[in-house]
This record gives structure tokens, sequence and C-alpha cells, in this order.
């Protein structure tokens, strides 16, 4: 029987806790590695977080980068949208810099938002997200960038704020770090999917966060192509600076 006395702040923290505690059993016990570290990975925690979600919300929609897509949840009231391994190199070099996203849209909203960071026995929720810190003025701007892919826009960025780049691994890794303080934006304009951006965007607004496209538009989710190629998460002082610096440059490259 569904279990709809759980509130959903209390079930995404557990669906993405649950997933990351298998990532590490996968990762410590499989003897797996590489590629197919990372599809076991992949496969253990799409499970798990589709089995908690038919037992405790059998009657919402669930968009997940490791299920099929079915149109039924864009008529859908609620749709869970979920990234069971967001950072699979990382997961799979056994690294620390990946993680499980559990998102609730709501009726055109995100409303909910888990990030599970499990290398760090971390798990980041928007239902209480502490504001960001305060950014010590004397040090310069950090700008979170792809490990091995950071897109051509970084450079105007980083040029636009005279910042030092920060490599780091997954999507919710890197806008976590934006809402935790470690870093002050990150811009991404190389492709993604709603799951890898959906959870921690939705974290990031919790904790006071400018978030958008890089054209300044808003971020959409539950659209009927999940594909959300770009965005832009940054401290909302930065937030003209930054799309300033990538409109100048999209137009010079027009």
């Amino acid at each position: 029987m569904a279990d709809q006395d759980v509130a959903d702040a209390t079930l995404a923290a557990m669906l993405a806790r649950a997933a990351g505690e298998e990532l590490l059993r996968v990762r410590r016990e499989s003897g797996l590695e590489g590629k197919e570290l990372g599809n076991a990975g992949d496969a253990a925690a799409q499970e798990v977080l589709a089995a908690l979600l038919a037992e405790h919300r059998p009657d919402d929609a669930v968009l997940s980068e490791e299920a099929k897509d079915s149109a039924a949840r864009l008529s859908a009231d609620r749709v869970w949208i979920i990234d069971p391994l967001d950072g699979t190199r990382e997961f799979s070099e056994g690294r620390a810099d990946w993680a499980v996203h559990v998102a609730l849209w709501e009726r055109g909203e995100l409303t909910l938002g888990v990030v599970a960071i499990p290398g760090e026995d971390l798990v980041l929720s928007s239902a209480d997200a502490p504001a960001v810190p305060a950014r010590d003025e004397s040090a310069p701007l950090r700008l979170a960038v792809s490990r091995s892919r950071p897109p051509a826009v970084t450079e105007p960025v980083r040029a636009a704020l005279d910042a030092e780049l920060m490599p780091m691994g997954s999507a919710g890794v890197k806008i976590a770090a934006v809402a935790r303080g470690q870093v002050d934006a990150y811009v991404h304009a190389g492709g993604q999917y709603e799951w890898d951006s959906a959870a921690p965007v939705a974290f990031a607004r919790a904790a006071g966060l400018h978030t958008s496209r890089v054209d300044g538009t808003p971020l959409v989710y539950n659209d009927s192509d999940p594909y959300l190629p770009d965005l832009v998460v940054c401290r909302p002082d930065l937030a003209p600076r930054i799309l300033a610096a990538i409109s100048d440059y999209t137009d010079g490259d027009s």
C-alpha cells in the first residue's frame, strides 16, 4: 500500500540517500571497473529509486535518465525528475564528485529538489536549504567548470569576472558548490537534460541563487523534449555581468 503519510521532502531525501548507499555498495562490492562499473551503478540506483517511488507515490509520473520516457507525464500534476547517477565518469574513477538527483515538479514549477553527494555523506534538500555563505570580497571569484569538457562560453565569462576556474565533476556537484559557497557561479552551454539540473536548481533557488538559461530566460521543466542544454547558476549580484558576457560572446559568434 502506498504510504502517502510520508512527506514529499522526507521521501525525496530518503530516495536520494538510499540510491547513494546502493551506488557505494556497487562500487565497493561489484569488482567492476570503468564503463561496466558505471553501467552497473546507473542500473542499481534506478532500481532503488523506481521501487521506492512505486511504493510511496504510485500515482505520480516519473522522468528519469535511466528509464523510458512516457507522454503521460505531460498531463500529470506531479512528476518526479530523477538522475540516479549524475557523474558516471567520476563514480567509475573512484572520485567523490558525483551525485544523485531527486526533484519534484508540480503543476508547472519545481517544488522540491534533493541532491545527495554520497562521497561526502551529504544530502542537500531545498526544504531546508541554508542561505549561501557570505563571500570573502578580498578573494578572487571562482567559476565551476567541467573537469573534461569546459564549454567555449566559459572563457568569456571567466574573463568578465576575472575568475579562477575550479574543475569539478557532475552538474549536481557544481551547482551545489555554488549554493555551498565553494564557488560563485556555474555556467554550462554544452548540452544537458532536465534530470541533470532539476534537483540542484531547486536547491539553488531555495538558497537564494539566480538560475536561468544562458539568455536569461527561465529554466522550464517537464517539457515534451527533456533536452535543456544550458544554464547559469550564480550569486544574484553576478548575474548581470555573466549574462552580459554571454550575450556579447554569442553576438560575436553570429
